[in-house]
């Protein structure tokens, strides 16, 4: 059904060796150092990887949600700070625009994102909440040719870096979702502050900073769609999102699997190989399963969205399995390799922190068990409603 074509293939091949080559040589150093990988994502821009979206006309690469799935999960597998950066300018700052950004916009913003020249960010969270678009306290009021923001955005990835964010404020939040509005703004609007950067468990690499709009000033023509529109505009990019943290999961999983097999291949423990273990085949056997798995799944998401089809259901199930799966690899690598599972500088003690965040961000792990136990649910009843009940005399 959602089978790979040739350009699919050829695009995650650049991407493996990519991330074999330029990624993983250098992920555990950018990791202590809490340093950005800004030289990687400009290698990355070389090649096209930050325009995956992007219609060719705009500057991009013009291709599908399975090619990005594809290359995201090479480049998580070589280093996940990376690969969030990518993912977030790709899926949640390039896709709203193309999908409800006016010509104008378009033209303004995604050749200079396409070529990375631009970096983009998505800023919903806020410090008392989530990514709960409904419940957003960051204020907007028009003002002439212009809206005014003011509000706190937390949690915002690539905020230091970006040129250009995709935000969300409402005209009253009495209103409920009825009142958010989306818009585009730059770095340089007067009143753009970035606030305090954030000091994380994993993903060290990443940015991750508070923004803060005071009188933020946006012209009118930045609004995305109408005003009242942004709830609608954030649920269908937070979809998206979901697959791209599947499909980190997949790659954090993935390193984990290859660290762990190469130790295992090698490795010699009271003077028998360590591969010789059936327990340690075992462990190989389901991290390689659960793996391919959550592959399946996020893949599957990504062909219901490239098709046009509702795929809040499927990113969710990808979202909640393959952070799940990642979790287990990277304790499992980590109990494989033991002292050197926990040794700093070593692939897997990275690995066992990056993989924490994926079942936080982009919705917990327990917000992806009630959307699809909601949906799960309701469509039982829809289908129980429609069918006939059958007597006892029958």
């Amino acid at each position: 059904m959602f089978d790979l074509n040739d350009t699919h293939r050829q695009l995650q091949e650049t991407a493996r060796e990519f991330s074999d080559k330029i990624l993983m040589p250098d992920a555990d150093r950018y990791d202590a150092a809490e340093e950005f990988p800004q030289e990687k994502i400009e290698k990355l821009a070389d090649l096209g990887f930050m325009g995956i979206l992007i219609p060719e006309e705009h500057g991009g690469l013009g291709l599908d949600n399975r090619a990005l799935t594809c290359a995201l999960e090479e480049i998580h597998r070589g280093c996940a700070s990376t690969g969030v950066t990518v993912s977030v300018h790709n899926s949640l700052l390039s896709n709203p625009l193309i999908h409800f950004g006016s010509e104008e916009q378009r033209r303004a913003y995604l050749p200079k994102l396409a070529a990375g020249e631009w970096l983009g960010a998505y800023a919903i969270t806020e410090p008392n909440h989530g990514s709960d678009a409904a419940g957003i306290q960051a204020t907007c009021r028009r003002e002439g040719d212009k809206y005014i923001l003011n509000g706190t955005k937390a949690w915002i990835t690539n905020g230091t870096y970006a040129n250009v964010v995709i935000t969300f404020a409402t005209l009253d939040a009495s209103l409920g979702s009825k009142g958010i509005c989306a818009f585009v703004l730059e770095s340089t609007f007067p009143g753009f502050k970035v606030g305090k950067k954030e000091r994380k468990l994993g993903i060290r690499a990443s940015d991750t900073v508070q923004l803060i709009y005071e009188d933020l000033e946006v012209p009118v023509e930045n609004l995305i769609g109408e005003e009242g529109q942004g709830f609608k505009i954030a649920m269908h990019t937070l979809d998206g999102g979901r697959i791209g943290i599947a499909t980190q999961g997949v790659g954090i999983a993935q390193a984990c699997l290859d660290c762990a097999a190469d130790y295992t291949a090698t490795a010699v423990r009271g003077g028998k190989p360590l591969i010789k273990s059936q327990a340690m085949q075992f462990e190989i056997a389901n991290m390689a399963t659960e793996i391919e798995a959550a592959r399946l799944l996020t893949l599957q998401a990504a062909w219901r969205k490239d098709q046009g089809l509702s795929h809040t259901l499927e990113a969710s199930k990808a979202k909640l399995f393959s952070s799940e799966v990642a979790n287990r690899a990277a304790r499992s690598t980590v109990q494989i390799l033991g002292h050197d599972g926990v040794r700093r500088g070593y692939p897997a003690e990275r690995l066992v922190r990056d993989a924490k965040i994926t079942e936080i961000y982009e919705g917990s792990s327990e917000v992806q068990r009630l959307v699809i136990s909601r949906n799960t649910l309701n469509d039982r009843a829809e289908r129980s409603a429609g069918t006939p009940a059958t007597s006892e005399a029958q």
